[in-house]
């Protein structure tokens, strides 16, 4: 089929139409693992019983989500996914989520997806909701760590952006971080979600290099105190990892999208 007048002058329509995608999961099916669709092919694999994807009308994609119970998540060994290895003093990324979100049982912070492992002192990035470091609640909140283990001077890491919008339950949201090399940034549904100080955050020299003992990607929950911890609970229809910082109307666009 020819194409159509000005095809190529449309607005991106898939994750990879936009530069530097690593890798981009729909999660459509239930399965044993779950391969990235576009960029590279990593599988992410239940870490504790089967998981299933379910029908949700409102889902972006395909009106199929995939469900996370309390207590679950998904892995990609460190090993099998360089291409999300993002460290260094040129290391940029995003991390966007397309989530449903629900109550969870432990009433605290919630991860979605990166690399942040704090048992070993793995820390990498990663993009949590309901960080409370600040004295605020249900924000998104993309943490940052140039150095592995908690930030200098105190008891946990306070790094990355935090914005002020508490993102709601039961409804569907586009939860996101950026890191340019020097200043992270933390977005809701398409907007930075400004916070004067807090977002964007100033961070210089980089993201820590976690090495083989590093952190492996993971997705709804981290390793912490020598355990799985920091649950999410609700319904996830997408995740895509960048190698870069997304532009603000890059970003706007992702959170639209519907396929």
């Amino acid at each position: 089929m020819s194409e159509a007048p000005h095809e190529h002058m449309l607005i991106p329509r898939q994750p990879a139409d936009f530069p530097g995608l690593a890798a981009y999961w729909q999660f459509d099916e239930t399965a044993d693992g779950y391969e990235a669709s576009q960029g590279e092919a990593y599988t992410l694999t239940p870490g504790a019983d089967a998981m299933s994807v379910v029908a949700d009308a409102g889902s972006p994609f395909g009106g199929k989500a995939l469900r996370i119970d309390e207590g679950q998540w998904l892995n990609c060994p460190r090993a099998a996914c360089p291409m999300l290895d993002i460290h260094g003093a040129g290391g940029q990324l995003t991390v966007i989520a397309w989530i449903k979100r629900e109550p969870t049982k432990h009433g605290g912070c919630e991860f979605i997806a990166g690399q942040w492992n704090e048992t070993n002192l793995g820390r990498q990035y990663g993009l949590f909701l309901n960080i409370s470091v600040w004295r605020e609640h249900h924000q998104v909140t993309g943490h940052l760590s140039n150095v592995g283990g908690p930030t200098p001077g105190f008891k946990y890491c306070i790094d990355g952006p935090v914005g002020t919008q508490h993102v709601s339950c039961g409804e569907w949201s586009v939860v996101a971080m950026s890191y340019d090399g020097s200043q992270g940034f933390a977005w809701l549904n398409g907007a930075l979600d400004v916070r004067p100080g807090l977002n964007p955050y100033s961070l210089a020299g980089g993201l820590h290099d976690g090495g083989p003992t590093g952190s492996n990607f993971t997705v709804g929950a981290v390793d912490r105190s020598g355990e799985m911890g920091n649950f999410f609970t609700g319904l996830m229809a997408g995740l895509a990892v960048y190698r870069r910082a997304l532009s603000p109307a890059e970003i706007y666009a992702l959170s639209t999208l519907r396929c």
